[in-house]
């Protein structure tokens, strides 16, 4: 439609090309106008071609001489219809009954009209130029018949218009029909793609709920089949119980029947310990009688001392009994109760106040009383417990130095050579560990629990004091002999004796100590186990008790000391020696440590053999001393030193 003007300017009156195209194209034509390439605007259909009324030529077609070049005939006012315009462009050079006609179509508005003009040809020009002066009335009927003729031919040019308007009418219906149609064929398609989606969807649906469903099916088997099983295990139960329920009848009857011979042996029981309490009456008597001033307690005495043996007052308990606390006229006092009434029960009570009571030693507990009505012996109060309390640090405030222990292990060996030393027989303890050694407030040993006590020589009439005695529990305290004899010995006491020093040494327990302490010893390694809570242990001291305690556990009894009143005396200076301080020149410069093997080094230097051997296998090969590098390896053993050590030892 031609481009916009470029410059500023714009003529007066002038009109849009579009404007009057959109105008002048039938309102049921689609108009797409661009401009410089670019799309601008369209206008859309808007009427049915059934609604347009085709405009016919308003005036006849009229002619008018012309030059003798020719005559030009022109069809007048033929006012046609916009939608003529693109279908009469294309008619050129219509030819009626032998003329050439030109018709021209311009644009215009609705308004205007359209002329057609009709061109005679050349030839008849020139036939017309030379023949109209001499044939002038020819010529008028000539022109009559052309009019006539040109009416003909414009009625024919309206009925071939009328049938283009006709044909576009039809054509536009079809155009029409088949755009509804294919609206119609794309909703339809739209419809079918929406089916079909929710085709699909309702087929995913379809199969996730199948899936659930299959879920739903297993999850149901397995519930019942997990019903299945409790029921069989229900059934299982129930017949189980049935048997139970059978069993107990059963029982209830056998319980029944127990009760009644209980009662029956119940009754024996206490037949027979009346006949024995009168068998036995005279027998306590002369014990109780030679107790040396021990006091016979009630039982009543002795609730009302420990709150009916409550167990608030519990100091412990072991194979023996329980043993309490309490207050019997206005004084602390231990009450041990031995277990029930049975015959060794009453052995150990009898044998306990038969020693305890005859014998008074500043290491062994003092015996205060006795219940012969609760077998409960009453001693005097020891408040630091026993020995193994303090060993195994039971009580955090309890710390027994190494003065402490070495002075225990005086006491102890003391109290033994006492006992030993008995006359007219010698009394072997039989039972001595840490549990049976109590320490007062000042840590003074005292050694208790001679219920399983024997005597070297047998008193025919009291056989039951040398009656052999069964152990509650193994234990390393006790003699190997002894444990495969069951006969009690003086040297069963000095075995339990060496392994209460070993254990006063380092604090350990008596399983496997034995070979430790040895194998320590001899390499001179000893202040590696001792027991750190005791303090800076004197090596003189702690090699002293270490040598005494492993002769003792000697397999071969033969070869154990005996305690006799010098190594008595000997242990009782241990506690009581100052240590001397150690020549510097006695010690090892590596180990600081006393020498046992002093060995000559190169540089002129004495160490330990152990030490300075082991110096070179860790590939070293300078001086510990100079730091400076050895002309060999060679070692020469320093003797002198050697006999100058020990000499010194021997002094301590």
């Amino acid at each position: 439609m031609g481009s916009s003007t470029e410059n500023c300017f714009k003529l007066k009156g002038s009109f849009s090309k579009t404007l009057f195209s959109a105008k002048s194209v039938p309102p049921f034509c689609e108009i797409c106008f661009v401009s410089k390439g670019r799309h601008i605007w369209t206008r859309e259909a808007s009427e049915l071609a059934d609604s347009i009324v085709p405009t016919c030529c308003s005036e006849k077609i009229w002619s008018s001489p012309q030059s003798c070049n020719g005559e030009l005939l022109f069809i007048s006012e033929l006012t046609m219809h916009s939608i003529l315009g693109a279908d009469l462009q294309g008619i050129k050079n219509l030819e009626l009954n032998g003329y050439r006609s030109t018709v021209g179509i311009p644009t215009a508005d609705s308004n205007i009209t359209s002329s057609m003009k009709f061109e005679l040809p050349e030839p008849c020009d020139n036939y017309m130029a030379s023949s109209f002066d001499t044939e002038q009335p020819n010529d008028i009927n000539s022109k009559e018949d052309d009019e006539l003729e040109k009416d003909d031919l414009y009625c024919q040019l309206e009925e071939v218009t009328m049938e283009i308007e006709k044909s576009k009418r039809e054509a536009f219906l079809e155009l029409s029909k088949r755009k509804k149609l294919e609206y119609e064929v794309a909703e339809a398609i739209s419809t079918v793609e929406t089916y079909e989606a929710a085709h699909e969807n309702e087929i995913q649906i379809r199969e996730e709920l199948e899936g659930l469903l299959k879920t739903i099916k297993q999850d149901c088997q397995e519930v019942l089949s997990q019903r299945d099983e409790a029921l069989q295990e229900l059934q299982y139960s129930m017949r189980t119980i049935e048997i139970l329920i059978a069993h107990a009848n059963e029982m209830a009857l056998l319980t029944e029947e127990a009760a009644g011979e209980l009662e029956l042996i119940q009754s024996s029981i206490e037949i027979l310990k009346t006949r024995r309490e009168e068998n036995n009456g005279p027998k306590e008597r002369r014990l109780i009688n030679h107790s040396n001033g021990c006091i016979e307690f009630t039982l009543a005495d002795l609730q009302t001392a420990t709150c009916d043996f409550s167990e608030s007052f519990k100091l412990g308990q072991g194979g023996y009994g329980c043993l309490y606390k309490g207050e019997i006229r206005n004084k602390t006092v231990m009450i041990k109760q031995l277990h029930g009434r049975n015959a060794q029960g009453e052995v150990e009570f009898l044998q306990e106040v038969n020693v305890l009571g005859k014998i008074r030693h500043p290491h062994l507990l003092t015996l205060i009383g006795m219940c012969p009505q609760a077998l409960s012996l009453v001693y005097e109060y020891m408040p630091n417990g026993t020995l193994q309390d303090c060993l195994c640090n039971k009580n955090t405030t309890l710390r027994m130095t190494w003065r402490i222990r070495a002075r225990i292990a005086a006491e102890i060996s003391s109290a033994l050579l006492f006992l030993h030393s008995s006359e007219p027989e010698q009394i072997v303890h039989g039972d001595l560990k840490p549990e049976n050694i109590f320490l007062d407030d000042n840590y003074t040993c005292k050694l208790s629990n001679f219920g399983r006590c024997q005597f070297a020589q047998q008193d025919e009439h009291d056989p039951f004091i040398s009656r052999h005695f069964e152990l509650y529990s193994a234990s390393f305290s006790y003699d190997p002999e002894y444990q495969m004899t069951k006969e009690l010995m003086v040297k069963s006491d000095v075995y339990s004796f060496g392994i209460i020093i070993l254990q006063l040494l380092t604090g350990k327990p008596a399983r496997g100590l034995e070979s430790e302490v040895r194998q320590a010893l001899l390499s001179g390694n000893l202040v590696s186990i001792l027991d750190a809570g005791a303090g800076d242990w004197p090596l003189i001291v702690a090699r002293r008790l270490a040598e005494v305690g492993l002769r003792c556990l000697n397999p071969n009894a033969q070869d154990q000391p005996e305690l006799t009143p010098e190594l008595v005396n000997d242990l009782e200076q241990l506690h009581v020696t100052e240590e001397r301080p150690v020549p510097s020149f006695f010690l090892c410069p590596i180990l600081q440590e006393i020498m046992q093997d002093p060995q000559v080094a190169a540089d002129g230097f004495t160490y330990e053999g152990r030490a300075l051997r082991k110096w070179f296998s860790s590939g070293q090969d300078t001086s510990p001393m100079t730091n400076l590098k050895l002309k060999d390896r060679n070692l020469m053993p320093n003797q002198a030193l050697r006999f100058a050590i020990e000499d010194w030892l021997c002094q301590s």
